[in-house]
């Protein structure tokens, strides 16, 4: 809901999406999210409104860049791991694996062009 919006909403508008959800539940909610750095918090008189700090897209690509990186990090397996991404890649569409490729060229040009510096 938010994602389709253009400015930020306050509680009372968003529970209209949310009726079954008690407006001190979806209060704290937003304010967990908040806190988590998901949403930006606006207040607005007495009450507060608010809206994504990201895009959904960004949102995504952060949330699958921490578990990546979790996993990396803590099985020790990271060829394992990579060689079964771009297996799965493969699968779903065999063009995308040129679309990896292309994304680990620049990277790499990105890292090089870092430590030249």
């Amino acid at each position: 809901m938010l994602w389709e919006e253009k400015c930020a909403l306050t509680v009372r508008h968003l529970l209209k999406s949310f009726p079954e959800l008690a407006y001190t539940t979806l209060m704290t909610t937003l304010d967990r999210l908040h806190r988590k750095g998901v949403l930006v918090r606006i207040q607005q008189g007495r009450a507060f409104s608010y809206k994504p700090r990201w895009t959904r897209s960004q949102l995504l690509g952060e949330m699958a860049l921490n578990q990546v990186s979790d996993l990396l990090s803590s099985c020790g397996a990271g060829a394992a791991i990579l060689s079964t991404l771009v297996h799965a890649v493969g699968r779903r569409d065999a063009t995308m694996l040129d679309e990896l490729d292309a994304l680990v060229q620049a990277e790499r040009a990105r890292l090089k062009k870092e430590n030249d510096r």
